[in-house]
């Protein structure tokens, strides 16, 4: 009997429990980038661990080359359906009560379907909420969405790319270029490959991963101008087209396509699911040895002999487009907001003819990439496209995600221009849009990846979000749902302290341009406050002083919110380690030169003894930071050049290419301001101070 009273007592304990369970809740969904349309209309009764399970194995399937659409789970149905109203990579995503249905008209909308549904049951578990009852329809607003890796002055660990093709899969980039340089083990020509560069097995295993999740990598190669990775070494010295000076080839020279060429078949042969070859070309003038040749004619006969070779090897050429426009006249036109539309109209008129005089010779099969980074919405910008177009010409547009920033993207990871250059190209139906990430002052690469979300976004598609609305779905994307809030919002309240910092320990100089000084300590980096003047630096660094007091406060803000971050982020908390060290190096400069002033501005001997020894004392705490900084870095960064590398030229001042070691070029101001604090005998003073 009393057997039977505990069973009754648990069955109907049961039967209370299911009849009082609490209601599944509803969740916050940010899908990125947004769908064309999309319908909530309640919740599922589907498990979101059991739809978990679902995508995984539906990407497993895709990637290893499995159809969809033969998925036999009776939870999920793919259909693919050629007469279907999608472009090539759109989807439809329909989510019942207890089914979900993924419809496209190509196997890689079904793929994109997949993400889509993943990024719903990421935020499902990230909130313990229902998976919902959803409609969604979508496909792509530009075609070819593609990110520039550049990799010419440092490499990633080799498991950080593979990391990152999974990264760019999730926002549906569809293409990479890759700025190869020196990083590639050149069979053909082995003397360019610098001693960390992959083989052409290695290059190829990544480029098999990314095509595996719809991501086509294409290398750039860089020729005529930009080749100071091969015309530094002593063997092409004589392929220069100013022999003292290692930038461009002489076009004229027969054996400067043999060397390009075979560059070229290694490459292709490393990313052998090539659409595109990137001859580069930008940024060059020639003379042609004194050929007499303009620099229109010879840059048109070089791009006509790479072009061509392009197009034997079933590759479409792509070409920076600036130098034609520069040597014609109207490049002045595109940077340059205050000219009117009749003012741009007339500097046109007056030099077009400059660009119609050699129209037949640019070559047909040629991409002509009209890179702008500052400025796309211009009409001079328009009518340079325009002049391409108009002449039978295929033009693709290049925004940046990073340009020249030392420590981090600025500008809202470029926000404006990658926005505007978007709805250009959409506007004008073009085929893609290229978001290039420069390497030339080489911060963290997990600082790019917001850029690259907001890219991944507007290419997409197009402008449906507010920048709060988008930055909020990258936090959430990119670290879990609670950190959506904008409690948690800190990239932005980090961008001027790090523009304040690049140059706040010098003296109106530009930390690029250091190395090129015979004695930057004395003549480039903050002259120290002198003993026998007290309050007179301080006077004269007052607005130095106000930036530094007003930096200092918004990074400790900024380091309570990383903090906080960091305790509730559900993934990817090393992007917020990086962001960390890149906050406490800015506040090394702000407190740095608020112990100057305090030591200045002492009323006591004392009081000025007591802040030297602080000063001092900055050595052991920028080792410490610095031993910090690198260990967080080195986990997805090679570091350091190999010892024997061989520097280049530097025509364009890239901090990155400055030096071998890391913290040499990167942190070069720094370490010599230390050392100035060191030598500096402006400290040492005797005597009452009251009486100066």
């Amino acid at each position: 009997m009393r057997l039977f009273s505990l069973v009754g007592l648990l069955l109907i304990a049961v039967i209370f429990a299911s009849c009082t369970t609490t209601p599944k809740k509803e969740g916050i969904f940010m899908i990125l980038p947004s769908p064309s349309s999309v319908v909530i209309s309640g919740i599922s009764e589907l498990s979101a661990s059991d739809v978990e399970g679902l995508v995984d194995q539906a990407k497993s399937d895709y990637i290893s080359g499995k159809a969809l659409q033969e998925s036999v789970d009776k939870s999920v149905t793919f259909t693919l359906d050629t007469s279907l109203d999608l472009k090539a990579e759109g989807y439809t995503l329909e989510i019942s009560e207890d089914h979900i249905d993924i419809s496209a008209s190509s196997k890689e909308g079904l793929w994109y379907g997949v993400i889509t549904l993943g990024q719903l049951v990421e935020d499902a578990l990230d909130q313990d909420a229902a998976i919902p009852l959803i409609s969604v329809k979508d496909e792509p607003a530009l075609q070819y969405r593609a990110i520039q890796l550049d990799v010419k002055h440092h490499l990633e660990k080799k498991e950080y790319y593979y990391e990152l093709m999974d990264r760019l899969a999730d926002q549906k980039i569809n293409g990479i270029i890759l700025e190869i340089e020196d990083k590639l083990a050149f069979v053909k020509q082995p003397k360019v490959g610098s001693a960390d560069a992959w083989s052409i097995a290695e290059w190829k295993e990544l480029s098999e991963y990314a095509m595996a999740r719809n991501i086509r990598i294409s290398p750039l190669v860089q020729g005529l101008g930009h080749a100071s990775f091969i015309l530094k070494h002593e063997e092409y010295k004589d392929l220069r087209d100013d022999l003292t000076n290692d930038w461009a080839f002489n076009p004229l020279d027969e054996r400067t396509y043999e060397v390009q060429f075979d560059l070229y078949s290694d490459a292709l042969a490393a990313f052998p699911f090539a659409q595109y070859l990137h001859v580069g070309g930008d940024e060059v003038h020639t003379t042609g040895r004194g050929s007499g040749k303009s620099d229109l004619e010879l840059q048109l006969t070089w791009l006509n002999r790479v072009s061509k070779y392009a197009e034997e090897h079933n590759v479409t050429p792509i070409f920076w487009d600036d130098m034609p426009l520069q040597n014609a006249g109207v490049y002045g036109s595109i940077f340059n907001r205050k000219l009117t539309e009749a003012q741009v109209d007339s500097i046109w008129t007056v030099n077009e003819p400059n660009l119609n005089k050699y129209v037949d010779l640019f070559p047909k099969n040629c991409i002509y990439m009209r890179w702008n980074y500052e400025m796309p919405e211009t009409h001079g910008n328009n009518r340079a496209m325009k002049w391409f177009t108009d002449h039978g010409f295929q033009v693709m547009g290049a925004t940046a995600g990073q340009t020249r920033w030392v420590l981090m993207p600025l500008e809202e990871s470029n926000t404006a221009n990658i926005r505007d250059f978007a709805k250009i190209s959409i506007d004008n139906k073009a085929e893609g849009l290229l978001l290039t990430l420069w390497d030339d002052d080489s911060p963290h690469f997990e600082l790019y990846q917001r850029g690259i979300s907001i890219f991944a976004e507007y290419t997409w598609s197009g402008e449906k979000r507010s920048s709060e609305e988008l930055n909020s779905a990258f936090r959430q994307r990119t670290f879990g749902s609670e950190l959506a809030a904008s409690d948690y919002a800190f990239i932005n309240d980090l961008e001027a302290p790090v523009a304040f910092w690049k140059n706040a320990l010098l003296d109106s100089r530009d930390r690029n341009r250091l190395k090129r000084m015979e004695n930057p300590m004395q003549d480039a980096v903050l002259t120290l406050p002198e003993a026998d003047s007290p309050g007179e630096w301080s006077e004269r660094n007052k607005e130095k002083l106000a930036k530094a007091r007003e930096s200092q406060q918004m990074v400790d803000s900024v380091l309570v919110k990383i903090a906080a971050s960091k305790k509730v982020a559900l993934r990817n908390t090393y992007t917020l380690e990086v962001y960390e060290q890149v906050a406490k190096v800015t506040q090394f400069s702000n407190k740095s030169l608020l112990l100057l002033a305090e030591w200045d501005l002492a009323k006591t001997v004392e009081e000025r003894d007591a802040t030297k020894d602080k000063l001092l004392s900055l050595e052991g705490e920028w080792k410490s930071q610095m031993g910090e900084l690198e260990k967080v870095y080195g986990k997805t960064r090679v570091l350091d050049k190999p010892a024997e590398y061989i520097l280049d030229q530097d025509h364009h001042a890239h901090l990155a290419n400055q030096a071998v070691k890391f913290s040499d070029w990167q942190f070069y101001v720094e370490n010599l301001f230390i050392q100035k604090i060191k030598e500096g005998n402006s400290f040492e003073m005797t005597g009452d101070l009251k009486n100066k």
